[in-house]
């Protein structure tokens, strides 16, 4: 179902997101934003909701190119628009994202965020910028500056390809650097797989690693989410 407009005044003023919700829901639940990867609100990371929701939490999925008119249906199109964004206000609106995710009436004031790839980016810089987040896990994303290390207050879960060396180049710094910090996270390479391993709409899909991940994403926002 689509969520009302989110006011976002420091970013683009305003955005909209995919939310998913148990269809069976007793009580109030946690409630995990969910961040895309460079190409907007597809129906993979629709879907990615929904089994969020199968897990009985809310999950809220914002389109960052709602104000660019939103994920327009096709991947390649999707990739050009992305390429149009401000950054700074895409991260404002996601920030935005969080706070009213975390707000909503049938939560339970308990927030995680998951992202992949851009996505990934992006939890990774929430979690340096909201002190209440509890929990973030990014998917193969790039990492914050190792001073904004130490700002972190989330359980961190990291998941790494291993045929990923863009990425992966910035890990041990950020590691020692959260070490240095006392900050709790685990971070895990997963062997031989491309990055963008768990999407399973591309070639890159590969599901061993991504249903390793998911259950090891799942079992942490279960863990500190659900106190």
């Amino acid at each position: 179902m689509s969520a009302p407009e989110i006011a976002s005044p420091q970013g683009y003023g305003k955005l909209r997101a995919y939310v998913a919700k148990p269809a069976q829901a007793a009580g109030k639940l946690p409630v995990v934003l969910v961040v895309h990867e460079n190409r907007g609100l597809n129906p993979h990371i629709e879907d990615i909701a929904r089994r969020l929701a199968l897990d009985n939490f809310i999950a809220v999925a914002p389109d960052a190119l709602f104000p660019l008119g939103g994920y327009p249906g096709d991947e390649d199109k999707a990739r050009e628009l992305f390429a149009k964004l401000d950054q700074a206000r895409a991260g404002a609106d996601f920030i935005a994202a969080a706070h009213a995710a975390k707000a909503l009436p049938e939560g339970n004031a308990k927030l995680g965020a998951v992202g992949f790839c851009w996505g990934g980016g992006v939890v990774s810089h929430l979690a340096t910028r909201l002190p209440d987040l509890a929990a973030a896990v990014p998917f193969y994303g790039p990492q914050p500056s190792t001073r904004d290390a130490a700002r972190i207050k989330a359980a961190l879960l990291i998941h790494y390809a291993g045929n990923d060396p863009g990425i992966n180049a910035g890990g041990p710094a950020y590691e020692a650097a959260l070490k240095a910090a006392g900050v709790s996270f685990r971070a895990y390479t997963y062997p031989g797989v491309e990055h963008g391993f768990n999407n399973d709409t591309t070639p890159r899909y590969d599901a061993a690693a991504a249903t390793l991940a998911w259950q090891r994403t799942i079992a942490l926002f279960n863990q500190t989410l659900r106190r």
